[in-house]
């Protein structure tokens, strides 16, 4: 996959935990939801470090 397209799939994640951030907590579905968009976003990162 070329690294432009990982960038791309980062921010994309990035702007969705922004998105969905709020001060005033999470639901148990919210925090699951949040916790894979995390979990997808440090694989990202390991796959555009390793293409680095």
């Amino acid at each position: 996959m070329p690294v432009t397209r990982l960038h791309e799939i980062h921010d994309c994640l990035t702007l969705a935990l922004d998105a969905t951030e709020r001060p005033t907590g999470y639901s148990q579905s919210e925090r699951e939801a949040r916790s894979y968009v995390r979990a997808a976003l440090r694989q990202i990162i390991k796959l555009m470090e390793a293409e680095a």
